[in-house]
């Protein structure tokens, strides 16, 4: 059995994205979601912060931290906030 290369799922996904748009929104929001948690997760790690020292600077829990560095669907603009100012940073939400 040959195994895929991960060329090989960048071109089922583009082709798939074109053939099926219900697939391609899918696909798209589910994207920007693990983008965000990426970037949450390297924030804070950039940080030099445990996601339990960053929950405790923002006066959350360390499950909730992981929930947001994985799935961060029901993330609020508050909590980003916070998250921002725990890790030095500066919030800027902008449209592309």
């Amino acid at each position: 059995m040959k195994t895929k290369k991960p060329d090989d799922l960048v071109r089922y996904i583009a082709q798939r994205k074109t053939k099926d748009a219900e697939f391609a929104a899918a696909y798209d929001s589910e994207q920007a979601e693990w983008e965000i948690g990426q970037l949450l997760s390297k924030t804070r790690e950039s940080a030099g912060l445990t996601q339990e020292a960053l929950a405790q600077k923002i006066g959350s829990t360390r499950s909730a931290i992981c929930r947001y560095e994985r799935h961060p669907a029901n993330l609020t603009l508050s909590t980003l906030e916070k998250v921002a100012r725990a890790t030095g940073r500066r919030l800027i939400v902008k449209f592309a």
